[in-house]
């Protein structure tokens, strides 16, 4: 198996980490277990790649670079906070620790559409909704030209359809993401705005570094096709 970008190869292999257990570990013995004979195929050939990929990329690349991998691209909530927090003291700025934080985060966590974070507990997707109004109201049309009478909560979409649990993934409250409220000194916006941008530049750097660095790692082991190198 070979990744056809080293960008994709990492967003694989990190999240090989949530799908398999900590660090990819336990996915191989429980693939070994399930097969009585032959050769290890497919998906599950796949998914041990990737976890593979992930051990060796974290034992290769220094701290800083795995863990601006980790902060911008895990779907690891645990281990995406971890690396938040380790990437925050090594960002030079002139910017109060509060916002260096918050600026940091905001980054690694950015507002994602058609999702808002409600009570802390629940996520509920504006798109998912819509589709699943638009999958019943179909049904029920076509029900209704069958002969059928039409569903009386045709159009309407059940709450498990489209509302997740936070814990599947990191959404802050819209507010998080004001920058007026990173810093408490009331400084004009334009210099909170240039604080981010160059909090957000440093990080920027920092995983095309990163990327390079991994690179560097998946050509050696022959794993990354020649023109993604």
């Amino acid at each position: 198996m070979k990744y056809q970008s080293v960008l994709a190869a990492v967003v694989r292999a990190l999240a090989a980490e949530t799908m398999s257990g900590v660090g990819g570990g336990d996915f191989e013995p429980k693939v070994q277990a399930s097969k009585l004979k032959g050769e290890i195929t497919g998906k599950d050939a796949a998914m041990l790649v990737d976890c593979w990929v992930h051990a060796r990329l974290h034992s290769k690349l220094i701290p800083r670079h795995w863990n601006a991998l980790t902060a911008r691209f895990s779907t690891h909530k645990a281990k995406k906070v971890k690396a938040i927090g380790k990437l925050v003291p090594l960002i030079a700025t002139q910017a109060p620790n509060l916002f260096r934080y918050k600026a940091v985060t905001a980054w690694a966590i950015p507002p994602v559409k058609g999702v808002q974070a409600q009570s802390g507990r629940e996520v509920a997707s504006r798109s998912a909704r819509e589709r699943a109004e638009f999958e019943s109201l179909h049904a029920g049309v076509v029900q209704h030209l069958a002969g059928g009478d039409m569903p009386d909560d045709a159009g309407q979409a059940r709450r498990e359809q489209y509302v997740k649990r936070s814990t599947d993934m990191i959404v802050l409250p819209a507010e998080f993401y004001d920058i007026n409220t990173w810093d408490n000194q009331g400084l004009n916006r334009t210099t909170y705005w240039r604080w981010k941008k160059a909090i957000e530049k440093v990080l920027d750097e920092m995983v095309l570094e990163a990327l390079a660095a991994s690179a560097k790692i998946l050509e050696d082991e022959g794993i990354l096709m020649a023109e993604a190198a």
